[in-house]
């Protein structure tokens, strides 16, 4: 049977002209083909790296199920999507076996033992700036190496395989191995990140990143070799999570740490565990909706915003109208507010009312207070906080057993913190930036200062992440997550709308126009290119202050007819190298 992959539309001519080529050579020989949806009955992975879900594609086609497709495809994406793939950052999966059973990995990053409340103050008690790995400023919580939270990815993934993968361990490893030895075509998008490192980073890491083996920096196309990191994969192949959290990898990661400024210790990497939890459940319209539980406030937000937009007549409110973005705006606000002021990480946070958060009396309350002719005023001391930086990835993964899998995985900004150590060759997250980092600080421009997020030692940050799925019957329907840090629920929400309420096929759900409101600061977010001019006067004429943006979230996600057996798989055009590949 053939293979079958999209690649999303490249700003580069050259790139184009093949993808078309590659088109008509479908088209005329019936062999491979690129299409903005793509179908498959025996498994089907999307991810941001085209490269990425064709490992998981062919550990797929090997037998292994969803789990250690994705294993391979996150490892995959930790060589050839470095902006936000990784082995130096954290995230969380969701899992959904072929009977409908629902669990949770979270991996996500912890503060190190020598971390508190007030690390990154002054003696003024504010935060300082400095140059980050863009060379322009940024607040100090995100810089430098005090700003590396604990990993978890490798803890995090080791896990998942151990309780529910299928395949040798070694043999999921092995194809980041190969990719990171042998290389791969350097493509545009991480050639202009080469090349704009090069000229502007203040980080020596980052600004010999892409370079070869004479210190030339590569050019478009040639093959980008990263001996280093395969060797750090290598550890992590032949001794599992103690080949990342004990031996030479450890040592040299804390070596590293106390030459630049860090506090992470063999302690903090020994102590460090991923934690298996159950998932946020909530239903819509007579769907399942499992989702990601705290540290991640994203399945709870979510939950709320899907409880509440029930209570709206879906039927009367034209999809696209003021009329639809004002509701979709106001149920943001609400939920955001929401969980700022309540969530956290859990093993810090026991009493945060997750059941309140997530029932359809309290969502009934919460629609009760919208006014459906004009916007609300977000006040400052009330809540809403964004968590995650912007570059964050998701991939979805179906196999032919009925099993699922949704992962979302960060490391904070995009190449995260910019530090590395030459000997391993990954880059470190910068998560710490994503605790409240002054403690009883809350103003109009997002900053938040509550409580359940504060800086704790071996406390996990909160996150927007939001890896979803939806069952119907019991059975998997809809895969979905996306990066985009303090936007990546809303625009989740907004998709799976689109596709339970509106009926739109994941593709043309994941493509629809999408906006984003995080109730501080108070702003509507838009995608100008899609909102009419007409709508945007009707909603300045409600009280919205709207703010245009190139683009909001890339999804990537998978559609199951089970009856007929039929995978339908779309990654959004706004992801450059981005890939759906089933067979």
């Amino acid at each position: 049977m053939a293979d079958f992959r999209f690649t999303a539309v490249s700003t580069n001519p050259m790139q184009n002209t093949l993808r078309f080529i590659t088109l008509i050579s479908f088209v005329l020989l019936n062999v491979n083909g690129v299409f903005a949806q793509v179908y498959a009955r025996n498994g089907l992975v999307v991810s941001s790296s085209a490269i990425a879900s064709e490992v998981g594609r062919d550990i797929l086609k090997r037998g292994g199920n969803a789990v250690d497709a994705s294993v391979a495809t996150a490892f995959a994406l930790a060589v050839t999507h470095p902006t936000a793939g990784n082995i130096g950052g954290g995230g969380f999966l969701v899992f959904m076996d072929s009977s409908g059973t629902a669990t949770s990995i979270d991996f996500r990053e912890k503060a190190p033992l020598k971390a508190s409340p007030t690390m990154f103050l002054n003696e003024e008690g504010e935060l300082n700036k400095g140059k980050n790995l863009y060379g322009s400023e940024s607040t100090v919580n995100h810089i430098g190496a005090l700003s590396v939270g604990v990993p978890g990815t490798v803890a995090g993934l080791y896990l998942a395989h151990q309780k529910y993968g299928s395949l040798p361990w070694s043999d999921l490893v092995q194809p980041a191995i190969d990719l990171a030895e042998k290389g791969f075509p350097l493509n545009w998008s991480l050639f202009q990140a080469a090349a704009y490192f090069e000229a502007n980073s203040p980080i020596p890491f980052l600004r010999d990143y892409f370079k070869n083996d004479q210190g030339e920096q590569l050019e478009f196309g040639e093959l980008w070799k990263q001996p280093e990191l395969a060797k750090t994969l290598k550890e992590i192949r032949d001794y599992g999570r103690d080949g990342f959290y004990k031996g030479f990898v450890a040592k040299e990661i804390v070596r590293f740490m106390k030459e630049n400024g860090g506090i992470i210790t063999l302690e903090d990497l020994d102590r460090y565990t991923a934690v298996e939890r159950k998932p946020i459940k909530g239903s819509f319209k007579g769907y399942d909706i499992y989702s990601m539980p705290p540290p991640s406030s994203g399945g709870v937000a979510l939950i709320e915003m899907l409880n509440i937009m029930e209570n709206a007549h879906l039927d009367s409110v034209e999809f696209n109208s003021a009329a639809y973005f004002h509701l979709i705006a106001e149920t943001m606000r609400r939920a955001y507010a929401d969980r700022a002021e309540y969530l956290g990480d859990p093993d810090f946070n026991l009493t945060m009312p997750l059941d309140k958060l997530t029932s359809k009396a309290y969502a009934l309350s919460r629609f009760n207070s919208i006014d459906l002719t004009q916007a609300s005023i977000s006040d400052s001391s009330k809540f809403g906080q964004m968590y995650d930086g912007s570059h964050t990835t998701h991939f979805s993964v179906a196999d032919a057993f009925g099993n699922v899998v949704s992962l979302t995985y960060t490391l904070e900004h995009s190449y995260g913190s910019g530090m590395g150590s030459s000997a391993l060759g990954f880059l470190f997250n910068n998560e710490m930036g994503d605790f409240n980092p002054q403690p009883g600080s809350t103003n109009r421009d997002g900053q938040i200062g509550t409580d359940p997020n504060l800086i704790q030692p071996e406390k996990r940050m909160l996150s927007s992440m939001c890896p979803t799925i939806v069952a119907k019957d019991g059975r998997a329907f809809l895969v979905i997550g996306s990066p985009g840090g303090r936007t990546i629920i809303n625009t989740v929400f907004q998709t799976v709308l689109c596709v339970l309420a509106y009926d739109m096929p994941v593709d043309k759900a994941i493509e629809a126009t999408k906006i984003h409101h995080q109730w501080l600061p108070d702003r509507m977010y838009y995608e100008e290119a899609l909102l009419s001019p007409d709508t945007r006067l009707v909603l300045e004429e409600m009280h919205h202050t709207l703010v245009p943006v190139k683009v909001l979230g890339q999804l990537m996600g998978i559609q199951i007819d089970a009856d007929n057996k039929i995978m339908m798989g779309a990654s959004d055009s706004s992801s450059p190298d981005g890939g759906a590949v089933g067979y």
